[in-house]
């Protein structure tokens, strides 16, 4: 993960003028992107389970308080990428383990894709007109990254 590389000064600046006004409040946020999600691709609501319950619908999920952590410790990975933009090969093995443990629970490397998607949808609507093509392509950048790093960790399994 070469950040340097990756995204320019001013790329950074967006991200992280982007962040600072979204991350104050995570879990409302957090429930527009995992909301979208769900309108993209409800056949991912069976991968959350918690106590083996299965939700009969994303409303019940996005209202579970197993949930709402779950939506906390993604914005955190956002928030811990958003603040290592200088150095993101720190966060690599961090984001490896990450990649293992989705692995593990079922969720298949092109869901990340609809994540993306979702992301960047719960950033236009929470930063309106303020959110440019520039702002975008830069998100884009960092998204890419975070996810290179953790399909690390479906390499690292063996298959089946």
């Amino acid at each position: 993960m070469e950040s340097g590389m990756l995204l320019s000064g001013r790329q950074r600046a967006l991200i992280r003028e982007s962040w600072q006004r979204v991350s104050g409040s995570p879990v409302q946020h957090g429930l527009v992107l995992f909301t979208r999600l769900f309108d993209l691709d409800p056949d991912l609501l069976p991968l959350f389970q918690y106590n083996c319950k299965q939700f009969g619908s994303p409303q019940e999920c996005l209202s579970a308080p197993e949930f709402l952590d779950h939506i906390r410790k993604v914005m955190l990975v956002i928030d811990a990428a958003v603040s290592h933009l200088e150095n993101l090969s720190c966060l690599e093995e961090y984001l490896c383990n990450l990649g293992k443990k989705h692995q593990a629970v079922g969720v298949k490397v092109e869901s990340f894709s609809t994540v993306g998607e979702s992301l960047l949808y719960m950033l236009e609507k929470c930063l309106g007109t303020a959110f440019n093509p520039d702002m975008r392509e830069a998100w884009s950048k960092l998204y890419g990254a975070v996810v290179k790093a953790m399909r690390r960790g479906w390499e690292t399994l063996p298959e089946g």
